[in-house]
Parts: C-alpha cells; sequence; structure tokens
C-alpha cells in the first residue's frame, strides 16, 4: 500500500526550524530590553509636552537631563553588554594617557549568540532613531529662536550620539578601519565631550 510509505522526517524538520525561529525572536533580557528605550523615549516625549504641562523651563531641563544622563548610563553600562554583546569604555594607562576601548563580544565555537534577533532589532532601533530625533529638534529650536533650548537639546544630541557612535564603534571597527570615515572627527569630539561629563559626575 502507498501509504506506507509516508515519512515524519519534514514535520520533524519544521517543528525544529519553528523552535529555531522561536528562540531567535525571544526577548531574553526584558527589563534591559525596556529601559533601553524607557529613559530616552521619555526624554523626547517630556521635551514635547513640557511647555503644555508647566511653565518652569528650569523643572523641564533638569528634567530632560536627568532622563538623558539615566540613558547614556544604562546603555553605555548595561544595555549594550546585554541585547547585543558590545560595550566601550575610557581606560586610563601608566603614563596618565586616555585610551578608549570597544569590545564585541565574540560568538562561540557553535556559532551560537547570547542576543537574540528581537533584543538585536530593539537596541538598534533605539540607538539609531532617538538621536536623529534630537537633531530634527536642535534645528527646530535654531530656526524658531529657541535659543534657552539649544543646550537641553545639545545634551540629547551629544549624550546619545555618543552611545550611538561607540556602539558603531564596536560593530564595525574590528571588521573595517574606521580612522578613515568622515565621522571619526564628530565622534572624537562626542567622546571628548562625553569624558568631560563623565569626569564632571565623578566628583
Amino acid at each position: 500500500d502507498s501509504s506506507d510509505d509516508i515519512e515524519d522526517v519534514s514535520l520533524f524538520d519544521a517543528d525544529d526550524d519553528a523552535s529555531r525561529r522561536s528562540k531567535k525572536s525571544k526577548i531574553r533580557h526584558p527589563v534591559a530590553s525596556f529601559f533601553h528605550l524607557f529613559f530616552r523615549v521619555s526624554a523626547i516625549v517630556v521635551y514635547l509636552l513640557c511647555e503644555l504641562l508647566t511653565s518652569s523651563f528650569i523643572a523641564c531641563m533638569v528634567t530632560i537631563i536627568l532622563l538623558l544622563s539615566c540613558d547614556f548610563w544604562a546603555v553605555k553600562n548595561v544595555t549594550g553588554r546585554l541585547m547585543v554583546g558590545l560595550r566601550w569604555w575610557n581606560q586610563v594607562d601608566d603614563d596618565g594617557r586616555s585610551h578608549w576601548v570597544f569590545e564585541a563580544r565574540k560568538v562561540s565555537a557553535q556559532g551560537s549568540k547570547t542576543s537574540s534577533e528581537a533584543e538585536s532589532r530593539i537596541f538598534w532601533l533605539g540607538l539609531i532613531t532617538c538621536p536623529m530625533i534630537w537633531v530634527i529638534f536642535a534645528f527646530s529650536a535654531l530656526f524658531s529662536f529657541k535659543v534657552k533650548w539649544l543646550a537641553v537639546v545639545g545634551m540629547g544630541v551629544v549624550l546619545q550620539g555618543a552611545n550611538l557612535y561607540g556602539y558603531i564603534r564596536c560593530k564595525v571597527g574590528s571588521r573595517k578601519n574606521l580612522t578613515s570615515m568622515a565621522t571619526s572627527y564628530l565622534g572624537k569630539q562626542f567622546l571628548r565631550q562625553v569624558r568631560c561629563l563623565e569626569t564632571l559626575w565623578s566628583y
């Protein structure tokens, strides 16, 4: 009978493929994923709505800068390492010279990754989109003559732009020499200002 020739191998293969896809799409660090977006999105929302909610510019400025600072620390020290296996930091050698270090977690011999595709998409979407929004805010404040907001918007561009530059260096620095890129000078300026901010925060 021809029915005796039926095999279940394709069914098992489909189950294995579905299992692999579910593992790739699973968010393994939900708390880190939440805070990766929470602080930066909150800073943008406060900037857009603060004049409607309160007439105090100082309160708005302090709230936005606090959110941006929390976002910078969380993305630089926590979410990048957990969600995509990347990290960057500054270290001072014995001669007192400052060096920026960019690292990427190596893939295991089996080719498995500790980060999922869903987390990677969340990480890079938030990392790239939000600095672009702050750049738009900067041009808007400049052309609408809202001079008092330029310092706040500039802080958003510098802090989130520094994280973006740092993680791009981590991601592609091992495969391509970035010293010849046009963004190298701009990135160094970002990192220099961030280093100054970190020094101030340490006191």
